[in-house]
């Protein structure tokens, strides 16, 4: 990540936005504070697992849910 003055910002704004297309990612400062960032539009997705697989880990109820939150309301008063 770099870091740049809104100054130098603006005199080099193609070269960043080009920077910007290749991944990298800039902070532009103004009087040495953090005030924006400049960032690709487009970055690859992280991939989750499917659904079905992660359903597949999750251990077997043998209540159902209405059952329990029945019990869970039933308790509570």
């Amino acid at each position: 990540m770099t870091t740049i003055s809104v100054a130098e910002a603006k005199a080099h704004l193609s070269d960043l936005v080009a920077r910007a297309e290749d991944g990298e990612e800039t902070v532009i400062t103004r009087h040495g504070k953090p005030v924006a960032r400049l960032v690709p539009m487009h970055r690859a997705p992280e991939q989750l697992p499917a659904l079905k697989a992660f359903r597949a880990t999750l251990p077997k109820v043998r209540t159902s849910s209405v059952s329990l939150l029945r019990q869970m309301r039933d308790d509570e008063y």
